[in-house]
């Protein structure tokens, strides 16, 4: 009997193959449930840059890839493309999620990352701080003529609500001195990632598109995104 007793005790202490690693799963949580900024979380950000082999071969499981930048400070995962009609290979859900998005939207979404582009050409900060007069300003060409101003700041901050919620744009808190009040908002600058460079080329007739849509289509799913990006 001591002998039974003494092998199940060195069965129980047997250390896992595998050792969990608590800043692995940190970011494993933190990555599933959206971005990493740097700025926002320096520590688990070094622990990204350290961890990031073990990260891409976990998320690979699940048919993930981790994109990171560290030039711009975010990282965030990406669902791999579906393989092709003529592999045979069953088709499995997405754990990343898709959407439609609005014409107002993705209209909002083009005006900023070229805002962005030209901030960027100027050098100098690297935050893109608007105001919401100036992202009302952007929208107002393209709508309906007869628009009226109420109408216009509703229309704005409807449209500024539903990019917060995708990650595109950061409210900024009051500061002490007033300097940046509740109407003061941070481009994140994630957004270079989801509208490329090849994208922006084209950003003319783009443009000239959502001019001719707007008035009937303002409803109507233009483009889409991922649902945590």
């Amino acid at each position: 009997m001591n002998d039974a007793l003494h092998e199940d005790d060195s069965v129980e202490a047997m250390p896992s193959a595998l050792p969990a690693v608590p800043e692995l799963s940190q970011l494993m949580v933190h990555l599933l449930k959206g971005v990493l900024y740097r700025d926002d979380d320096e520590r688990l950000w070094a622990s990204l840059l350290r961890l990031q082999a073990r990260v891409r071969e976990q998320v690979a499981v699940l048919l993930l890839d981790l994109v990171l930048d560290e030039a711009e400070g975010h990282a965030f995962l990406k669902s791999r493309p579906d393989p092709g009609e003529a592999e045979e290979v069953p088709r499995l859900p997405r754990l990343v999620a898709r959407r439609p998005l609005s014409y107002p939207v993705s209209l909002m979404l083009a005006l900023l990352r070229k805002r962005m582009a030209e901030f960027d050409a100027g050098g100098g900060e690297t935050r893109l701080v608007l105001s919401r007069e100036d992202i009302a300003e952007l929208m107002r060409v393209f709508l309906p003529d007869g628009t009226n101003e109420a109408r216009l700041i509703d229309q704005v901050d409807a449209t500024i609500t539903k990019v917060i919620d995708l990650g595109f744009l950061r409210r900024l808190k009051p500061t002490a001195g007033g300097g940046q009040d509740r109407g003061h908002y941070e481009v994140r600058r994630i957004l270079k990632a989801f509208v490329e460079a090849q994208w922006l080329a084209e950003f003319d007739a783009r443009l000239e598109a959502y001019r001719t849509a707007w008035p009937g289509g303002a409803g109507q799913g233009a483009s889409q995104e991922k649902a945590d990006a």
